[in-house]
């Protein structure tokens, strides 16, 4: 049993020094921190939407957003458009689940928002709609994903995949690189001479 455990520690760190070693994959989660930070300069907000165990990771990050990373300093923009279970629930039972989100960011969104969608096979089509719809109203696409990128490939602005093929091995490394991206933004948002109140 040590063993196994030793093991699913050992592929979890053989994955993230997989990212590691990824300069492209380093070079966009830079790329996203910024654009992040540029959108929030701009009175933008920053949406994030997942399924299960990414949806947990999506709300998870906005709530880095919203509530604070490591600094006291005030909230930020930021919001999982799952939480709202009432609508959740209403939507995919008159429409269909897979436009739970695509409604939303139709409704909510506005060009220069930033969509972060969270799918480890990269083929959530409640994901791909709202990637979609967002393409349509100019907002910003960030996708994590595992290795292929999936049918999020094409649709993300920014690709942040995750050279695994393994669920869990991935949505811990989605949360290693949102934790990275948090504090840069953070950082860098409320820097001083920063415009970050």
């Amino acid at each position: 049993m040590k063993e196994k455990i030793k093991n699913i520690i050992s592929e979890s760190i053989a994955v993230k020094n997989k990212v590691l070693a990824d300069e492209k994959l380093l070079e966009t989660v830079e790329k996203v921190s910024n654009l992040i930070v540029a959108a929030l300069k701009n009175n933008k907000r920053i949406y994030f939407c997942g399924n299960g165990g990414s949806a947990a990771d999506a709300q998870h990050l906005a709530a880095e957003f919203s509530g604070r990373f490591y600094t006291d300093r005030h909230a930020l923009p930021a919001e999982a458009l799952h939480c709202n279970t009432s609508y959740l629930t209403a939507v995919a039972n008159d429409y269909s689940f897979d436009v739970v989100y695509s409604r939303l960011i139709r409704g909510i969104a506005f060009e220069g928002d930033v969509l972060i969608g969270l799918s480890t096979s990269g083929n959530s089509k409640n994901i791909s709609l709202a990637f979609e719809t967002a393409r349509d109203k100019k907002v910003v696409t960030i996708g994590f994903t595992g290795e292929t990128g999936g049918n999020m490939k094409d649709l993300s602005d920014y690709l942040i995949n995750v050279p695994s093929k393994d669920t869990p091995r991935i949505q811990e490394s989605h949360i290693l690189i949102g934790h990275i991206i948090c504090q840069l933004v953070e950082e860098k948002y409320f820097a001083p001479n920063s415009t970050g109140e």
